[in-house]
């Protein structure tokens, strides 16, 4: 008489059915076992595996967006006096005042420390480097030994229709100064300067340019922030002006006149 016997899996005993023939238990294929080891392996090694679409990161887009629009801010207030040479600065109090975590914050500090800016404090926060007339004046000096050749050299390669595109930027610089604040003149100068170097067609120039400029602006120990004025910010700017004018009238030595001025007092 034939019996059917239900087999144990943790005996192993074969299941039997009513035909008296033995069921192997299903064994998966070697391809099968060498493609979920694979997934494991990849899964393991934060891969993405064909079982599983790539997960989108919206997050850290929206991160490294905060730490610029942070590092922005931080940027302006320092140019605007609002943080003041010395002090020392927590990212958790700067993150408060800017409605956002002290982690951005604490990110966009440490590239102004990278910049020369700031200097990090440990278990504290950041101080406002302190800058003296002589660091200034240093800046200007290594401004004008990069580009007063450059802008002298470019006074005779560039065409005057070229000039001629730069005629907004130079007005944008003689609204901002109209404004009276710094950290809006301070952008749209650097703006106008940077589009004056890029016609050389050297990147790294441009950049390197941008860094000294920027750093030329940050304020002096002990200068209120309000120390250069509405009509020192509408001079330098007239000065952009007057510059583009004797490029497009292709009048060397007034160039030439105006550039050394302009870096003599270049901030």
């Amino acid at each position: 008489m034939r019996q059917s016997t239900q087999g144990s899996a943790e005996t192993g005993i074969p299941e039997v059915r009513a035909t008296g023939v033995p069921r192997v238990p299903s064994q998966p294929l070697a391809a099968d076992v060498d493609r979920e080891r694979g997934v494991a392996a990849g899964a393991t090694r934060g891969e993405h595996t064909h079982s599983e679409p790539p997960i989108p990161r919206p997050r850290l887009v929206q991160r490294a967006s905060v730490r610029g629009q942070i590092l922005d801010a931080l940027r302006t207030a320092l140019v605007a006096g609002e943080l003041t040479p010395g002090e020392v600065y927590s990212a958790p109090a700067l993150g408060e005042r800017f409605g956002v975590s002290a982690t951005p914050v604490r990110e966009a500090m440490q590239q102004l420390a990278l910049e020369g800016a700031v200097e990090v404090v440990p278990n504290r926060g950041f101080r406002v480097v302190e800058r003296g007339t002589r660091e200034l004046a240093e800046l200007a000096e290594v401004r004008a030994l990069i580009e007063v050749p450059v802008v002298l050299r470019l006074a005779r390669a560039v065409p005057v229709e070229r000039w001629a595109e730069l005629r907004p930027l130079a007005e944008a610089t003689v609204r901002a100064a109209a404004s009276g604040c710094r950290a809006t003149y301070a952008e749209s100068d650097r703006t106008f300067h940077r589009a004056v170097l890029a016609l050389s067609g050297n990147e790294q120039l441009v950049r390197i340019s941008d860094d000294l400029h920027r750093r030329a602006q940050w304020p002096l120990v002990g200068a209120a922030p309000a120390a250069r004025g509405r009509a020192d910010l509408m001079a330098d700017a007239a000065q952009h002006t007057a510059l583009l004018d004797a490029l497009i009238a292709r009048d060397p030595d007034l160039v030439r006149a105006l550039v050394v001025e302009h870096f003599g007092g270049a901030s």
